[in-house]
């Protein structure tokens, strides 16, 4: 599948035009002090594999292996790219008795030596499927309100023969070139089908957080949002005690004697940009801090002058969710999930640099400003306000605009 954009074709469509005017003889290729073109590159190429009655187009996400995505990190995209649902499925009609499997090509180009993870899901078609109410596909990467899987879609990924996610390497030849890795197979299937939509929410509550005062108390109630091209039927919410290293034992990664819950709520500090959407020290969005930005005096009193990814000290309610997560006698219910519709958000006047997540550092105050409000579920989904169905943006996107979802927690 081609993955030049407009501009890059029209790009190589004037270069062959030059090349025909100017003769038979191409004109000679010499070095330049252009580092971007004496980079060398190589590519990862495979198969997509669809193995189920399911339809849609492909999509497949290129990561950093050291910055994987939700549910294990907060890693976004290095690149993606779509396989139409024709090119893998042809005219192939839906249902149990005809599941394939379904094959088709795809390519990631322009990759350093490096080590990569791939994942995806089918964007599924429901009224193809005859499933009510229906919507066809709906990801676009463009937008956080669209940019991952909904209910009914099916997961997938590379992964090895134990099926767990495969490690990706772009490795270099004798002379340190990268080398193309080929043959990678990207899988499907319907034991993969995503069950619940993603934890799309509304905040109820006064949005103002004051230094020394008392913590502040959230709902964030599930919100159906079917708007123009935003189709998000049932959200729910799914709360479980955490148990990731598989030990039998609720997680305490942050050793506060409380044991983890999912979903994981995050208040992050956006940036100081009248009503953007951007994280501050991430301007360019790629989920990355910033070389350069904004710091602030630690609570040790140790210098930092590097930019810091400040969030505030928040999560679930514990108390709320414990007579339901814990026995009689105290013993957590590991297979217990409560499905809901609200949760209660406890948020501490306490801010934190989570530059590295496994031993935030506690800032002296609370960096005033705007803060956004992110849910993640165990599956990886995620919903976050404000967003850009904020009434202020929504208009600029071609998007639905929605009150609720322009919330803010603000700190004077």
């Amino acid at each position: 599948m081609s993955t030049l954009r407009p501009r890059q074709k029209a790009f190589v469509g004037l270069a062959l035009a030059t090349l025909l005017t100017a003769g038979c003889e191409p004109p000679p290729v010499v070095p330049t002090q252009d580092r971007q073109q004496n980079r060398h590159t190589a590519r990862i190429e495979g198969h997509v594999v669809m193995q189920g009655p399911a339809r849609g187009n492909a999509v497949v996400l290129l990561y950093d292996a050291s910055r994987p995505p939700p549910p294990l990190g907060t890693g976004r995209p290095l690149s993606f790219t779509v396989i139409p649902q024709a090119t893998l499925f042809g005219e192939e009609p839906p249902g149990p008795s005809n599941e394939g499997p379904f094959t088709a090509p795809f390519t990631f180009s322009n990759l350093v030596p490096g080590h990569y993870l791939l994942r995806g899901f089918i964007d599924v078609d429901t009224c193809l499927m005859g499933l009510q109410p229906c919507h066809g596909p709906d990801f676009s990467p463009w937008y956080t309100v669209t940019g991952e899987p909904n209910v009914h879609d099916v997961g997938g990924a590379a992964v090895d023969t134990a099926l767990k996610p495969r490690m990706v390497e772009v490795g270099v030849d004798a002379d340190g070139k990268p080398v193309p890795t080929l043959g990678v197979a990207v899988s499907f299937g319907k034991q993969a089908t995503v069950q619940n939509e993603r934890p799309v929410f509304e905040v109820q509550g006064t949005p103002r957080l004051e230094e020394g005062a008392g913590p502040k108390v959230l709902q964030l109630r599930a919100r159906a949002i079917r708007e123009g091209v935003i189709d998000l039927q049932a959200p729910i919410f799914r709360v479980h005690l955490a148990d990731e290293n598989g030990d039998g034992e609720p997680d305490d990664t942050n050793g506060d004697g409380r044991p983890d819950l999912w979903p994981r709520v995050v208040v992050r500090k956006l940036a100081d940009t009248e009503a953007g959407l951007r994280d501050e020290n991430d301007l360019d969005n790629n989920g990355v801090l910033d070389a350069e930005g904004v710091s602030y005096p630690r609570a040790d009193g140790q210098p930092d002058e590097f930019p810091q990814l400040v969030v505030l000290a928040a999560g679930l309610a514990l108390d709320v969710y414990r007579p339901q997560l814990f026995d009689a006698s105290g013993r957590p219910l590991l297979d217990k999930t409560l499905e809901v519709s609200e949760l209660t958000v406890g948020i501490q006047p306490v801010a934190f640099d989570a530059r590295n997540p496994a031993a935030p550092v506690r800032l002296q105050g609370l960096p005033s400003g705007r803060y956004a409000v992110v849910v993640m579920q165990s599956s990886g989904q995620v919903w976050r306000v404000p967003n850009e169905l904020a009434p202020s943006l929504a208009p600029g996107f071609g998007l639905p605009a929605v009150d609720s979802q322009a919330f803010t927690v603000e700190v004077p």
